[in-house]
């Protein structure tokens, strides 16, 4: 009975440290929004409101590509389709004389649309079919917006100055703010449960009852919701899109690589990625040609894969288990003595 209860004490002990541990990745996160809240306040120069917005725009768009292939496990190549067309939605209907909110909120309604259409006979193909299926669909649209007038084909289209540098830095602030509440929802959600048992069993899935096309589909308009929403707040940032930067391939490839460099299927995963890759990127950036920056991308991938599989966030739970099984122990020994 002695026994038991002691038992009982320790599973109960550790849960507590491993709640209080999550809760202080929390408050970390908190602090840090206030603080880029308050950033532009004390007049930070323009280069770094830039570079943060930068990294912003990264970890939410690596945010919502973790829906989709952190969560139910599919590699979607052509993630950056949505992120195109949800900058020219924005900018197509400001040249058509809508305001911006409009245009921003019919970015992630198309997105969500587009994920509809590809996602519904896509979604059943397995492996290296799905990823191959949704990049030649990105590859499509990006030929399609070259020859198309009403696009500016080659030559893109103009976005007035409607926002200023600060007004675009919390616009994506809050889209990114967003992105990341929504993962950390997912992940303590019944949704995530699905997601995740999807992932990593789809046979035993179904067998437990989840409709896997439709958790599937879910994951995947909520993956491109996001997307879309932050292309057009690029498009407002930026205030030129053209089709060889907003459905650039290169854009999903660093997408991956701040997702594998962080930690697939977790919310703190693409944070840390999009944070630690952007800023090694600022640092050598000047002295690297466009050939060279994708060399150390491979590098960078081929290093995660073979050293660190599961990412950085990986290696810190990794460490946390081994605080946790460390502070058992030490409590059964002075419990037996």
């Amino acid at each position: 009975m002695r026994q038991g209860c002691l038992s009982l004490k320790k599973t109960l002990s550790e849960v507590f440290y491993l709640l209080r541990e999550e809760l202080k990745f929390l408050y970390i996160l908190l602090v840090i929004v206030v603080v880029l809240l308050l950033l532009p306040i004390f007049k930070v120069p323009f280069y770094w409101i830039r570079f943060i917005t930068n990294i912003l725009l990264w970890i939410g768009l690596t945010e919502s590509l973790n829906i989709i292939t952190g969560y139910t496990g599919r590699v979607d190549f052509g993630h950056v389709a949505f992120f195109g067309v949800g900058a020219y939605t924005v900018a197509i209907s400001i040249s058509y004389g809508f305001y911006w909110p409009i245009g921003l909120v019919l970015s992630g309604i198309f997105a969500l649309l587009l994920a509809i259409l590809i996602g519904a006979p896509t979604l059943r193909l397995h492996g290296a079919y799905f990823a191959i299926a949704t990049w030649s669909f990105a590859e499509a649209l990006k030929q399609l917006f070259n020859v198309l007038r009403e696009t500016g084909a080659s030559y893109g289209i103009s976005v007035p100055a409607i926002l200023s540098s600060i007004d675009a830095y919390y616009l994506i602030l809050f889209l990114t703010v967003s992105s990341i509440i929504t993962n950390i929802t997912i992940e303590k959600h019944k949704l995530g449960f699905a997601f995740r048992a999807i992932r990593d069993g789809e046979i035993a899935a179904a067998t437990l009852g989840v409709n896997i096309s439709k958790y599937r589909l879910i994951a995947f308009m909520i993956s491109a919701l996001y997307a879309g929403f932050l292309g057009g707040a690029y498009a407002l940032w930026i205030n030129y899109v053209y089709p060889g930067d907003a459905f650039a391939g290169l854009k999903t490839d660093q997408m991956f690589v701040m997702l594998l460099l962080g930690g697939v299927g977790s919310y703190l995963g693409p944070i840390i990625g999009a944070t630690v890759l952007l800023t090694i990127l600022e640092v050598l950036w000047t002295y690297w040609t466009e050939i060279w920056y994708m060399v150390f991308l491979g590098t960078v991938i081929m290093f995660i894969v073979l050293l660190m599989p599961q990412g950085i966030v990986g290696l810190i739970l990794k460490r946390r288990e081994f605080i946790s099984i460390r502070r058992i122990l030490r409590e059964a020994l002075i419990g037996q003595s």
